[in-house]
């Protein structure tokens, strides 16, 4: 049997932010920070940092925050509906509206739960140069979920495929560096 629930129900719905790219100091230090771009190029399950890095002082001097490992990324514009699983701390731009697993659903529940919501709330995005879904919207979009035990038996069931999966993408990122080292190495 399933439930009729809203997002907000299954995680705290969060948005990210952007340090200003006009003071330095905020830049380049070590907490991954990331971009919809960033996960327009990775179509990995987890992800554990983009291409650029924020400073303490960045993060503490702007609308950026910090989520934990775990936390589901969803992109909300430019485009709508990157998903990513969180490996590790991570921050996000203002493009995100991610999902804080700490309702008794797993992230990999929520995950799937997106990638199956994800048409049905491009539909109820708004923005007239690019759809955006705002965070109020994203909180309020009802889906349907089975009861906890039936999410938890999900979670036997399904964890140890994407262990696996992330062990695996984690095995094809070695061999993608290993092949770059190569073929740089030859030309």
């Amino acid at each position: 049997m399933l439930y009729k629930a809203t997002l907000n129900d299954i995680g705290t719905i969060a948005g990210g932010g952007t340090p200003s790219k006009k003071v330095n100091v905020y830049w380049n230090g070590k907490i991954p920070w990331l971009t919809p771009k960033d996960l327009s190029k990775s179509h990995s399950i987890f992800t554990s940092k983009g291409t650029r890095f924020i400073t303490e002082y960045g993060l503490k001097e702007s609308s950026a925050r910090l989520f934990p490992a775990g936390t589901v990324l969803f992109s909300s514009r430019a485009p709508i509906g990157y998903i990513s699983i969180a490996k590790n701390n991570i921050s996000t731009s203002q493009g995100f509206k991610s999902i804080i697993p700490n309702k008794g659903y797993s992230p990999e529940f929520i995950y799937e739960l997106l990638k199956k919501e994800t048409p049905l709330i491009v539909r109820e995005a708004n923005g007239s140069t690019f759809k955006e879904i705002s965070g109020t919207r994203l909180k309020a979009h009802i889906v349907n979920i089975p009861s906890k035990e039936k999410a938890k038996y999900f979670d036997n069931s399904a964890l140890s495929i994407f262990k696996l999966i992330s062990k695996n993408e984690n095995e094809n990122k070695i061999l993608k560096n290993l092949k770059k080292e190569l073929l740089n190495k030859i030309f």
